[in-house]
């Protein structure tokens, strides 16, 4: 237990500080919530839609010629969301691609809870403002079900990565999924968070 974990009572006791909640996750509860339930109408709070996690994928094909590139981009995942990433295989052979059935071919992570608002709260704070010439997201990307598709071309756009560590530049796939039953609903809690959208 650390330092900051323990504090001291008035009678000499230690107490362990609760974990503070994430940035995002208290705009939710006290900010966005309440101003989903007033523009949709829900009678609820359970009707409101709400974030259900984060996939952070990476696909690597150049792993099936120097399976080194694989554990590089592992590595950088795993320092970007704070989680161990899963290795994903691919599922036939692509004999034009030199990939068979079973080959190693990128890594993903699920993030959920307070991880999930986290990543997102620097995805939305920090990573895509440093997107050279950036102009907003599409409102396009959602997939019919309420989640939310983006790509993102380069890994070090999060600060996390050390630039003086990367040998090569590696793309991701983000997808946040949420509870929304349309992709208006969807959107419009994207929106009360912060993504920054482009207006159709």
């Amino acid at each position: 237990m650390t330092a900051q974990e323990r504090q001291s009572n008035t009678s000499g006791e230690a107490t362990v500080e609760a974990p503070a909640r994430p940035r995002l996750k208290e705009r939710y509860l006290e900010e966005i919530a309440p101003a989903l339930m007033r523009r949709f109408g829900y009678r609820q709070i359970m009707e409101v839609p709400r974030l259900s996690k984060i996939v952070v994928s990476m696909g690597v094909g150049a792993a099936t010629q120097d399976p080194k590139i694989l554990e590089s981009a592992a590595e950088d995942l795993a320092t970007i969301t704070g989680q161990r990433p899963v290795i994903t295989r691919s599922k036939r052979s692509i004999a034009q691609f030199h990939v068979r059935q079973d080959n190693p071919i990128g890594c993903k992570v699920t993030v959920r809870r307070n991880r999930m608002y986290e990543f997102l709260d620097r995805l939305i704070s920090i990573a895509l403002p440093r997107i050279r010439d950036f102009r907003g997201l599409s409102p396009d990307a959602v997939d019919g079900r309420g989640n939310y598709n983006l790509g993102l071309r380069e890994q070090t756009v999060f600060p996390e990565i050390d630039l003086d560590n990367v040998s090569r530049t590696q793309g991701m796939n983000v997808t946040i999924v949420t509870t929304a039953a349309t992709d208006e609903e969807a959107l419009a809690l994207l929106r009360e968070f912060g993504l920054p959208l482009r207006e159709t």
